[in-house]
């Protein structure tokens, strides 16, 4: 798919936070369940969280579609360093948590990208094109809200070795329906889960970013 065809494909997503279930959904076999084929109850867990005191924070991510050297779109992941946190070493969407300084919740995100992997964002021609639906994550207590950017040239990008082990980018045509997934299956919190995921660049796409960018090729694929 070619950028051009990319951004037509998103011109209707909404420019406000869509309400839950308004979007085409990721494809079933990235979201969790029990492997009794119970759902996997992530307001529960959102609702044990609250009830013991722990609020959660405010964060944006960024889902910048870019061209790659032959105008097929390309997005601008990262994979994190081993910080020893949540998130450690997961493929995942610039981004982070909503600051006081930040004007709202798109600024947060793309003021992330420039510190996460050095994005300019007036350089690149960056937009902003709209919303995807809000995701709460549980186990790092995070309430985040993806935002899909479309830049009009290839961004030069730096990671930041602090927070990111390298940048990738793969095409969209991998989160596309009908591309590849991968499912794990684990043991998290007493219960056993099985879940899906979308190989790229030697690595696998998991949790709320699988559940964000599956998202995305949900709403490209049915434009």
């Amino acid at each position: 798919m070619d950028i051009d065809d990319a951004r037509a494909r998103l011109a209707d997503l909404p420019r406000e936070l869509p309400m839950a279930g308004s979007l085409p959904p990721p494809p079933p076999a990235i979201t969790a369940i029990r492997v009794d084929d119970i759902p996997y109850a992530e307001p529960g867990l959102a609702a044990v969280r609250l009830a013991a005191g722990r609020p959660f924070r405010a964060a944006a991510a960024l889902v910048l579609i870019v061209p790659g050297a032959a105008g097929e779109a390309r997005l601008v992941l990262m994979r994190r360093t081993d910080d020893g946190g949540p998130h450690a070493r997961q493929i995942a969407c610039p981004g982070g948590s909503v600051e006081p300084g930040d004007a709202d919740e798109a600024a947060a995100a793309l003021r992330e990208a420039e510190e996460e992997v050095g994005l300019d964002a007036a350089a690149a021609g960056v937009e902003v094109v709209g919303r995807l639906e809000r995701i709460v994550v549980a186990a790092s207590g995070f309430v985040l809200d993806p935002f899909v950017a479309v830049a009009a040239r290839a961004p030069r990008l730096a990671a930041n070795p602090v927070e990111v082990g390298a940048i990738l980018t793969p095409p969209l045509a991998a989160f596309l329906p009908g591309a590849p997934i991968v499912e794990r299956e684990e043991t998290i919190r007493g219960a056993r889960i099985r879940y899906g995921g979308y190989p790229v660049e030697g690595g696998v796409v998991w949790g709320a970013t699988a559940r964000i960018l599956g998202q995305l090729g949900a709403v490209i694929g049915s434009a």
